[in-house]
């Protein structure tokens, strides 16, 4: 028997649904790399269902019932009183989503004595501190690829978005206006624009496959330079360095994991050489940008908009400044939580947990720290210190 902590954002305002829009998603069975989906003993969820919210508990409750764990599925995850810190000490997995993340502090992994793994039901493991679950050795894995190309999607969507000039067109239609010259006064085709992604995983390889096909010019930078064949196919310019890609590009998007060489990469110097009227998208990390940097670029005019759904903290405070600045196509941290994506990771998160109960390996794909040391994906994605 084990105590396992599973922190899931709060259920929808109306309560949990009891229908949803579709009857069924496609089933993927692997992603673009070839890796295959989760491939969990059984599953006891309908693909398609609200998962990551508390009722939903991943689908994990018959699981956790079956097995004799005991599950506590909680959404109050800050603070020393919060439902995670009071179950802490003796709970032997925390599970969290990049959504609504259960900081897995230094000081929280010291006080968890019976601690064994820390489980990402997604992608990026940065809310966990990678160097305090080395030194107790505690496993720490996510599902990798389950909702990257979910992410991907949502990227393209918030280009479009700002070049287009597309919400507060519909903000006009919502007031009952036509004001087809307001809505046009900041539209732009996105046709001939050089679009250039930092860091071209998975994630970024799948924006710019998805780019392609708009006749954009299109960069990339990355520490792992992509093959020769995947460039010319296409027709990407590679830059050594982000500074040379911000010079050139008209929309830049993030896609890098949250690491002591990325924190802050975009701040007021980094901004000042781009060209006035870039368009900046951030689905990776809020941590990636100096916040308030952000606003006075939006203000001045040297960024033409910004768009994300990631802060930090997460969830944001009411008051924070990007909610309310100008240009802005912020939402929640919702791109890699569709109906879709949940499936596939809910999936994974039981893979993972069935694999470690039962003394398999898990994946090397999803590995993150294992034994102390960096491993499988988290030593290729993540600095040695953390």
């Amino acid at each position: 028997m084990a105590k396992i902590i599973c922190v899931l954002y709060d259920d929808p305002v109306d309560g949990y649904p009891e229908t949803y829009a579709r009857d069924s998603i496609p089933a993927i069975k692997s992603y673009p790399d070839g890796q295959t989906a989760p491939t969990p003993s059984a599953i006891d969820f309908s693909p398609g269902a609200l998962l990551g919210s508390v009722s939903g508990a991943l689908g994990l409750k018959k699981w956790a019932k079956d097995n004799g764990h005991e599950l506590i599925v909680t959404s109050d995850k800050d603070g020393a009183h919060s439902t995670l810190d009071k179950e802490l000490h003796d709970a032997d997995v925390v599970i969290s989503q990049p959504f609504w993340p259960a900081y897995m502090t230094a000081e929280r992994i010291a006080k968890a004595k019976n601690l064994k793994l820390i489980v990402t039901a997604g992608i990026g493991s940065d809310h966990t501190d990678l160097e305090a679950a080395n030194k107790h050795k505690v496993t720490v894995a996510e599902v990798t690829y389950s909702n990257s190309i979910s992410v991907a999607e949502h990227v393209v969507m918030m280009i479009l978005s700002l070049v287009r000039n597309y919400i507060p067109s519909h903000d006009w239609v919502r007031q009952g206006g036509w004001n087809i010259a307001d809505c046009s006064e900041r539209a732009y085709d996105l046709e001939g624009m050089h679009v250039g992604t930092v860091a071209a995983g998975r994630i970024g390889l799948a924006v710019l496959r998805r780019l392609k096909p708009f006749d954009v010019k299109l960069h990339y930078t990355d520490r792992h330079r992509l093959p020769a064949t995947v460039e010319n196919e296409l027709g990407l310019a590679f830059h050594a360095n982000r500074e040379d890609l911000f010079k050139v590009c008209d929309v830049i998007t993030l896609n890098t994991p949250l690491h002591p060489e990325t924190e802050h990469m975009i701040n007021d110097r980094t901004l000042a050489t781009m060209k006035r009227g870039t368009y900046l998208v951030n689905t990776a990390r809020g941590k990636l940008c100096d916040r308030d940097a952000i606003v006075r670029a939006l203000e001045s005019g040297q960024l033409a908009g910004y768009a994300g759904d990631v802060w930090y903290p997460q969830p944001a405070p009411k008051d924070h400044p990007w909610r309310t600045m100008p240009h802005e196509g912020m939402t929640p941290h919702t791109s890699g939580t569709t109906l879709s994506a949940q499936a596939r990771y809910a999936a994974g998160t039981r893979e993972i947990l069935e694999c470690f109960f039962a003394g398999k390996p898990i994946r090397d794909e999803y590995l993150i720290v294992q034994g102390g040391h960096l491993a499988g994906v988290g030593a290729h994605s993540y600095s040695v210190a953390q």
